[in-house]
């Protein structure tokens, strides 16, 4: 008696099943909270319940690509914003929220529907047929998890994220810093020149090994568990084996050769394309649960990261997701079997917002196809667009990692800007960008 089955009532669920209800389709969401089943992180049966911060960062939608993305889903009748604002406490530029109030509100509203059926039920395998959308997050239930797994390959099925930062490209001091494969290896599709390379000297190693140990570090919350592998170490784990562990491992600098002298350096950080555009880059082994304020006084202590500006910190933490790039099509279909779509966190985005985000674009998608009409993807200049291309193809898959919203994924502003300029310009695009989608698109809000 559905049209659409939704797996799982977080905030992109509940978004997904928002826009899909307010176009006259009729919704199944399954939420196995409340059937008797919980995580270990959630406290409440709520639908959308926030599980660890109350904020949904900047409002800005002039000078931050979060606050854009607030203002874009705004404009395409967002129940998961419209809840945030009817919800919203005191916290500066910043969009927070009254969790349990956003909670009820979100709830509420779905219950309300007349074309959304709630049912709290635990789903252990992906359905075989009928069109469907998983939303289950970063902690889906075990079986759901190896049915998925059983779907996409096991090796595609990530349980956590070790999180290596990453740069923005404009930011690193090329005066420093130069390009080289180690031994000018040509890999398939390189040029030999396929990392960035930071020198190191011993005084400078030393230095930021102690640094590194004395770091403050972040702690696992009790039920993340999340297990230490040899090929995912933290980066100051490592230091803890002793001095040189590093120098031996990701800061090897052998086989490099430092333009300026000529030799190879006592230690190199080296930096890999993260992004097709070229845009990001991230520092290759330095996943790190090291607290964010150490991170960034810490890695700009580094020649040639002096300047940097981070798209995202390091981390390491317990997480579903699936190497999307590699899986799904433009549409957030699953490539082999294109009756589901996956949206949230377990695509590999990060955040409250880009999970709604995501889960807002998935019902819209879907509704398209319900319909039997065809939905234009966003436009990459948009923070949608950008957001829906990282995920679903401009990444580099093999370090497909979760990721933030950020201007390093959109499409980079031609010629030479100021930086105080740049971000109003990606902004300004975005909204001209949107204004044609929704144009062409013949989009109007879910109301």
């Amino acid at each position: 008696m559905h049209d659409i089955h939704i797996i799982g009532g977080g905030l992109a669920g509940s978004e997904a099943a928002w826009q899909l209800a307010n176009r006259g389709f009729k919704v199944r969401l399954s939420e196995m909270r409340g059937s008797g089943t919980m995580t270990p992180a959630h406290q409440t049966d709520g639908l959308a319940e926030l599980v660890c911060s109350n904020s949904f960062r900047s409002d800005d939608a002039q000078n931050n690509a979060v606050g854009l993305l607030h203002q874009e889903m705004r404009d395409l009748g967002s129940l998961i914003m419209a809840e945030g604002d009817r919800h919203k406490v005191p916290a500066g530029s910043a969009l927070a929220v009254d969790r349990d109030g956003f909670s009820a509100g979100v709830t509420a509203a779905l219950a309300a529907h007349p074309n959304i059926e709630i049912v709290r039920e635990r789903v252990d395998r992906l359905p075989e047929a009928g069109l469907t959308i998983v939303a289950t997050g970063p902690l889906t239930a075990p079986g759901l998890a190896e049915s998925i797994g059983a779907a996409t390959g096991k090796d595609q099925l990530a349980f956590f994220d070790a999180i290596a930062p990453i740069v923005h490209r404009e930011s690193i001091d090329m005066e420093t810093a130069w390009f080289q494969s180690r031994w000018n290896k040509v890999g398939p599709g390189g040029t030999g020149k396929d990392y960035i390379n930071c020198p190191i000297t011993k005084e400078q190693y030393l230095a930021f090994h102690a640094a590194l140990l004395a770091g403050e570090k972040a702690e696992f919350r009790e039920w993340e568990n999340v297990p230490y592998f040899e090929g995912c170490m933290p980066v100051e784990v490592m230091a803890e084996r002793g001095v040189d562990t590093l120098r031996f491992g990701p800061m090897k600098g052998v086989g490099l050769d430092d333009p300026r002298t000529g030799r190879w350096p006592y230690a190199v950080v080296q930096l890999r394309q993260d992004n097709a555009s070229g845009t990001l880059w991230n520092m290759v082994g330095f996943q790190t649960k090291l607290k964010y304020a150490e991170q960034v006084a810490l890695f700009r202590t580094i020649p040639g990261l002096e300047k940097a500006e981070f798209a995202r910190l390091g981390g390491l933490h317990r997480n579903t997701f699936i190497k999307s790039p590699e899986l799904l099509d433009g549409e957030l279909r699953l490539k082999s079997a294109p009756h589901i779509r996956f949206a949230g966190q377990i695509t590999g985005c990060e955040g409250y917002v880009e999970s709604s985000a995501i889960g807002l674009l998935a019902g819209r998608f879907a509704a398209a196809e319900l319909a039997g009409e065809t939905l234009a993807a966003p436009p990459r200049e948009m923070a949608l667009g950008a957001l829906l291309s990282h995920i679903t193809g401009e990444a580099e898959a093999e370090t497909y990692q979760p990721m933030n919203v950020n201007f390093g994924l959109f499409p980079p502003i031609p010629g030479k800007t100021k930086k105080a300029d740049r971000k109003q310009m990606y902004t300004g695009r975005a909204r001209e960008a949107m204004q044609g989608w929704m144009t062409q698109s013949s989009l109007s809000p879910a109301s």
